[in-house]
């Protein structure tokens, strides 16, 4: 009696995780119209960057965000700041994205959660290079027209990820459209 109440409330259990993972929903992103913007000051003031060709998997839910999941991956090759010698320098030097060996920068979420300030909160693990942070980036979801957009923002130290030499704020804005 006591092993088939466990059994019904483990099965219980699994139906209900099934229908909140059911609730979310699968989007793709445009890659083409997808933008990830990079700023930061260098010695001569703000230099500017983005990277390109996102891959994303987004499963999410406006209504029940707590059931969602993110992961996501672009190629620091595709780093483009408007001037060649300074995209060789970023992709191919140790001290910078070497690219050769390190050929993704990676984010996998771990929860996310509806803000009072921002719409909603992505926690998750960044990867570039051999470093991986938790953070979390606020972000709003618009519904479109032809699905959806999310936008974001958040602000990292490129030597907590041993990019550059020296501590470095680079702020990240994310444009990312979706559909169905």
């Amino acid at each position: 009696m006591k092993n088939a109440r466990s059994g019904i409330m483990i099965l219980g259990l699994m139906v209900l995780a099934a229908n909140a993972f059911a609730q979310s929903v699968n989007w793709k992103v445009d890659t083409a119209k997808a933008t990830i913007k990079i700023v930061t000051s260098g010695p001569f003031g703000e230099v500017d960057g983005s990277l390109s060709g996102l891959i994303a998997t987004i499963n999410f839910d406006e209504s029940k965000p707590e059931t969602g999941s993110i992961t996501a991956s672009v190629d620091p090759k595709t780093i483009s700041t408007g001037i060649s010698l300074r995209n060789t320098h970023l992709r191919e030097k140790q001290e910078f994205f070497n690219t050769s060996t390190y050929p993704l920068i990676t984010f996998r979420s771990v929860k996310i959660k509806k803000s009072d300030t921002a719409g909603y909160v992505v926690t998750g693990s960044l990867t570039i290079k051999s470093a991986t942070k938790q953070i979390d980036i606020p972000f709003t979801f618009t519904k479109t027209a032809t699905g959806a957009l999310l936008k974001g923002q958040f602000t990292i130290d490129a030597v907590n990820y041993t990019v550059g030499t020296s501590s470095k704020s680079v702020t990240i804005y994310l444009y990312v459209p979706v559909v169905k």
